[in-house]
């Protein structure tokens, strides 16, 4: 793995909206829907706030995923179709094994899920697979993380969670570049405690539970423009390690002011890893 530096053309910062939770006292749910059928239904309301967001690939230095919380990458896979459920689990899920690994040094890392997302309604219903999230979110919380564990891996989740444990995502385009629905991150370093609130996520079968976060003027936001197919950004959840480093990482789509109107619609691919560190006890 090696980190990108191209340089593309596009303003050092942008200002554009991002829904932030309005947050009334009592705990927001999300009810998921099938893929491909009506966008997740939210309980909560949401105000848009105008924010600056900065152009990642400009940074003097690279981010780091225990400061920032994320990190960009140029990661060439050889998948033909994202969209092919048995080609992505039996050949994108171990390179991402082996690229979170690479970039993290866990000395374990499960990957257990992935996601779809399309910003054209007429493809997500096609293809069946889920819209962009346009609301500042983070995908764990303090009681989720360690629960994931728990049920993906009940007979090792107890020895595991004495050490280490930590949740990346990694997110990619499916075709580039990316110019609809691209994805903002938030510097971990400028969350404050309260901004994340634990939110309900109702599926049929389970209830899991992420958090939205409410508005902070002192959040910092970026961006990497014009994502292509052979970039990725990977994205820290979770970390129960509570030593100073990111813990969780706010992040969410958005409009891009300078997004053509002919522009194609954005087509990505998350996956969803769990990196153990042995040797490194819980503080």
């Amino acid at each position: 793995m090696t980190t990108n530096s191209a340089i593309q053309s596009s303003p050092d910062i942008i200002h554009a909206g991002l829904n932030y939770l309005v947050y009334n006292g009592e705990k927001p749910v999300s009810h998921i829907t099938n893929p491909g059928e009506a966008p997740i239904k939210r309980s909560a309301n949401y105000r848009e706030y105008d924010v600056s967001i900065r152009d990642g690939r400009k940074l003097q230095k690279k981010t780091s995923l225990d400061r920032e919380g994320f990190l960009f990458a140029t990661h060439i896979s050889k998948v033909i179709d994202f969209y092919d459920h048995e080609e992505v689990t039996k050949h994108y899920y171990p390179e991402v094994e082996n690229l979170v690994i690479e970039a993290t040094g866990a000395n374990r890392v499960h990957v257990f899920d992935h996601n779809v997302r399309a910003d054209l309604e007429a493809k997500r219903k096609e293809m069946k697979v889920r819209e962009p999230v346009t609301v500042v979110h983070n995908d764990y919380t303090e009681r989720s993380g360690p629960q994931r564990v728990r049920d993906l891996l009940p007979s090792e989740a107890e020895v595991l969670l004495k050490t280490r444990v930590a949740f990346f995502n990694v997110w990619r385009p499916i075709f580039g570049p990316v110019q609809t629905a691209p994805l903002a991150v938030c510097d971990a370093q400028s969350i404050r405690d309260g901004d994340l609130i634990p939110t309900d996520l109702k599926y049929g079968e389970r209830t899991g539970e992420v958090s939205q976060s409410t508005y902070n003027p002192e959040h910092q936001w970026f961006y990497f423009p014009l994502m292509e197919r052979d970039e990725v950004l990977l994205i820290k959840c979770y970390d129960s390690q509570k030593d100073g480093r990111s813990r969780f990482t706010a992040h969410t789509a958005f409009t891009d002011p300078n997004t053509p109107a002919d522009a194609p619609s954005r087509e990505s691919i998350e996956i969803r890893t769990i990196a153990f560190f042995s040797g490194q006890e819980e503080l």
